[in-house]
């Protein structure tokens, strides 16, 4: 595995991160970046001409994840040749198909299964149901297929967010990233570290991610009232205090954070799914538990590999950044202490991260938790 990385700042031309400078022939190249960065029709022309037989995936960002170092308003490129395995990239658009588990389903259609070991998705983060797309993605535990990947992501403006494959960066894209190879050797774990405080509510009324009611009162005035003053500044005060949803006592608890409110009908909808009769409870969460918690997941992850991560793609949701705030990077540094400093690291802060639990094979959605995809061929 060849990897080139590079960081390219407003109206800069990339600076090239990499020890060693490497001809990558036809190379995956991962782009994640501030949106407005993104949506300057230049950058594809930028990046093609960089590698013009390269296969360029691109993602909006909260921030983007690059070696150590957690930066905000740039973007970063990864480069990445695979010498004995082999990829193949698919992409959809909800405009496409408005259904996102069917979506899902149409695009895990498309991949030969012959081979396929792993898909990684990048996906359009405002406005799809991130539960939904995996649940369309079923059949990948029939075929032994693991799969992991994120919600992309706009700061916490949430107004847009954009993602593309082999051209300039768009609203609605569905990118997902199928790997083969029997050398292939690729984990993935998730770990949060937020804590369920108050009293628990049960879901009374809901439709797949929207939440309407709990305990049979408006969903969004009772949050309110736990926020307090905060409530001015929904929906960015809502990353802060996301919710623990337990759908039954078998199952390990999801954690939900809220995109968007409705006021005129007191509804929140969600990254996921909030099914009736689930569980719900406020979570809080301190600096020092959110980097515990990236220790953890990425203890997961390397845990039975057989071969040491070259590559290492982390998703972490835009909660923990803004609770981190300063010592973002914290959670990054929790994580190459485990994973060895050998592996290239890149990534991204998300509206969404998926992955399996730790000792399962179902990928579920997540929010507020560190995800980590280790590559090694």
């Amino acid at each position: 595995m060849k990897i080139m990385q590079a960081v390219k700042e407003a109206k800069q031309p990339f600076k090239i991160l990499s020890k060693e400078s490497h001809n990558l022939k036809e190379p995956l190249v991962l782009v994640f970046g501030n949106r407005y960065a993104l949506e300057d029709d230049n950058l594809y022309a930028e990046v093609n001409q960089l590698f013009p037989d390269g296969h360029i995936v691109f993602g909006s960002t909260a921030g983007e994840i690059i070696g150590d170092s957690v930066l905000e308003g740039v973007v970063s490129l990864t480069a990445i040749e695979f010498e004995k395995c082999s990829f193949v990239v698919k992409r959809k658009n909800i405009s496409e198909i408005n259904d996102d588990q069917l979506l899902g389903e149409t695009l895990f259609r498309e991949f030969s299964k012959e081979g396929l070991k792993h898909i990684f998705l990048v996906s359009e983060g405002s406005s799809v149901n991130g539960s939904a797309l995996i649940e369309g993605f079923g059949e990948v535990r029939i075929n032994n297929i693991s799969l992991s990947g994120g919600l992309c992501g706009d700061d916490d403006r949430f107004e847009r967010t954009l993602a593309s494959y082999n051209k300039s960066a768009k609203e609605g894209e569905i990118i997902a990233i199928g790997f083969y190879g029997e050398s292939l050797e690729i984990t993935s774990a998730n770990y949060g570290g937020w804590t369920p405080f108050g009293p628990e509510r049960i879901i009374t009324k809901s439709k797949k991610n929207v939440l309407h009611e709990l305990d049979r009162q408006p969903a969004l005035d009772l949050y309110k009232k736990y926020l307090g003053d905060k409530a001015k500044e929904l929906p960015t005060s809502a990353l802060l205090y996301p919710l623990n949803v337990r759908i039954n006592e078998n199952e390990e608890p999801l954690v939900r954070t809220i995109l968007t409110i409705d006021e005129k009908v007191g509804t929140m909808t969600l990254a996921g799914d909030v099914p009736e009769g689930a569980r719900v409870q406020l979570m809080m969460s301190t600096v020092d538990d959110i980097a515990g918690g990236a220790s953890i997941a990425a203890q997961y992850a390397m845990k039975d590999r057989t071969n040491e991560p070259e590559l290492a793609i982390l998703i972490s949701c835009v909660g923990r950044k803004l609770v981190m705030d300063q010592r973002t990077e914290e959670e990054v540094e929790e994580v190459i202490s485990v994973i060895g400093t050998n592996a290239a690291v890149t990534g991204f802060y998300s509206y969404g991260e998926m992955a399996p639990f730790a000792g399962q094979d179902a990928c579920k959605l997540h929010n507020q938790t560190m995800t980590l995809t280790l590559f090694s061929e």
